[in-house]
């Protein structure tokens, strides 16, 4: 990349970055003869990037700040607002709706909430290709962010333990790139983009093989790895793929279990596998345990219903609550195909709370999963089994390995105070919702889903879904900003809020 290009600041180059992707729409409604929705998406673009060169000129002879704090700052501007650039060609393209609705859909995709605000059949082709693209920038955006501005923060999950720290044994780093934060951005992009680049592409290729039509593939491609639950697909429609498209879909979801599936940077060098990683080790024992204990229930239900159940009726009960199980842990929020099956073959309802307490868990550290993260969840689990152990033996020495001291002790401390943040912000935005004229339970969805980043919560946890587009415009603005404090955190939003920036 340029030097002039990596000397401009975050926030410019992010927003260069979303400008010069809406020519990706404007293609694709140029090739199915939408000239309309073509020349929305290109003339933004291009009168975006023309106003975006005046302001670089402007900045060219000014000297950047070099802080990691402002970077953190760029990414909080990033998704609170890039997104209203983002929905300006949305806005002109679908011309039934409001500004706000489409900044608020904006804002639903680039966190990676996948709040669904409009009718799937409300939508066009090309705008649903940029809501998935968007979701997937947002996600790429995370993987970048994790390594190059929260882990030199210790935010976002690496204050629980000093073993999600970049290695410093590294000696590609140059003395300019530790220096400055700008320069670990473009570098961490340069390991990741082909990574996440490639996976998506590959995922997208096996859904088109295994069946689904193009932009379907591409889209649950995209919010499985961005895991935004983005789909063109209406609430339990069956997609072309079947249940081998959830076979690779699960797959991929693994990624969001623990950075140590996709990459080394955050690692320090002699640190075990994935296979002894405690995020993906308690992701794996909660997507198999869930399922478990729900499918003896509905085991139980089906003997009292119909003692003939069949096996093939079990399997794909079984099946349906993995993956829907899998799928709310990583705040993605597809549903399976065989979830209605499993419930109707029980003869039982299951209660949203279940998965509400799934998402509010969320996936692994520095993945694109919200939540409050299996990391912190570990680290409360090896306090609690200490603070036993003293219960009854209060003389007793602790035992540990090297890697799980540091986390029991000062992690376990950092994860609950992170947790009981997390609780209080959830209450006031409940508080908040309710005071606008929402119902407590919708009030209670609205928050969980917003602050873990699960969108597709609020259609699947209500006995009746939520319509987004009747909850009121302060009522969205609220949810905005709980989609933007749960993705980057209210660790990291008060650290913003205390750094010394403010005053330079």
């Amino acid at each position: 990349m340029p030097a002039a290009l990596i000397n401009l600041p975050l926030l410019v180059l992010l927003i260069g970055i979303g400008l010069v992707a809406m020519y990706v729409p404007a293609l694709h409604a140029l090739t199915l003869s939408s000239h309309a929705e073509a020349r929305a998406f290109f003339y933004s673009g291009t009168l975006g990037l023309m106003i975006l060169a005046m302001v670089v000129v402007a900045l060219s002879g000014r000297t950047r700040a070099r802080a990691t704090m402002h970077n953190l700052l760029a990414l909080l501007g990033a998704f609170a607002v890039l997104p209203v650039i983002l929905a300006v060609p949305f806005f002109e393209a679908l011309k039934t709706t409001s500004f706000l609705n489409a900044y608020f859909e904006m804002v639903s995709c680039l966190p990676t909430t996948g709040a669904v605000l409009f009718d799937p059949g409300r939508l066009s082709p090309t705008l649903h290709l940029w809501r998935a693209m968007v979701g997937w920038m947002g996600g790429l955006l995370m993987w970048v962010s994790a390594v190059a501005i929260l882990a030199p923060l210790n935010l976002g999950g690496f204050e629980v333990t000093a073993t999600g720290q970049p290695p410093r044994h590294d000696t590609g780093w140059q003395q300019g790139e530790r220096a400055d934060p700008q320069h670990r951005v473009v570098r961490a992009a340069r390991m990741l983009v082909p990574v996440y680049a490639g996976l998506t592409a590959v995922l997208w290729i096996c859904l088109v093989i295994a069946g689904d039509g193009g932009l379907v593939a591409f889209s649950r491609a995209a919010g499985v790895m961005a895991t935004s639950g983005i789909t063109p697909l209406a609430h339990g429609a069956a997609s072309g793929s079947g249940l081998w498209g959830e076979v690779l879909l699960a797959i991929f979801l693994l990624f969001a279990l623990s950075r140590v599936t996709f990459s080394r940077d955050t690692r320090v060098v002699g640190t075990p596998g994935v296979h002894s990683d405690p995020e993906f080790r308690l992701g794996f024992i909660i997507a198999i345990t869930v399922p478990a204990v729900l499918f003896l229930r509905h085991w139980a239900g089906a003997i009292e219903v119909d003692s003939a159940a069949n096996s093939v009726s079990a399997l794909r009960a079984l099946w349906g609550g993995v993956f829907t199980v899998l799928s709310f842990l990583t705040t993605t929020g597809f549903e399976s195909s065989e979830w209605e099956a499993a419930r109707d073959w029980s003869g039982l309802d299951t209660t949203g709370l279940i998965f509400m307490g799934l998402a509010m868990v969320g996936g692994g550290v520095a993945t694109t999963a919200g939540g409050i993260k299996l990391l912190r969840v570990w680290a409360l689990y090896l306090s609690s089994l200490r603070e036993m152990e003293r219960l009854v033996h209060p003389s007793s020495i602790g035992r540990a390995r090297a890697n799980n001291r540091r986390m029991r002790r000062q992690g376990a401390y950092i994860a609950w105070l992170f947790l009981m943040l997390f609780a209080l912000t959830l209450a006031v935005l409940i508080l908040v919702l309710a005071a606008l004229g929402q119902s407590f339970n919708h009030a209670t969805v609205l928050a969980v889903a917003g602050l873990s980043t699960t969108g597709p919560l609020i259609g699947f946890a209500p006995d009746v879904p939520i319509v987004l587009a009747d909850i009121g415009a302060a009522a969205k603005l609220v949810l905005c900003a709980a989609m933007v404090m749960g993705r980057l955190e209210t660790l990291a939003v008060i650290a913003l809020a205390l750094s010394g920036i403010w005053r330079e």
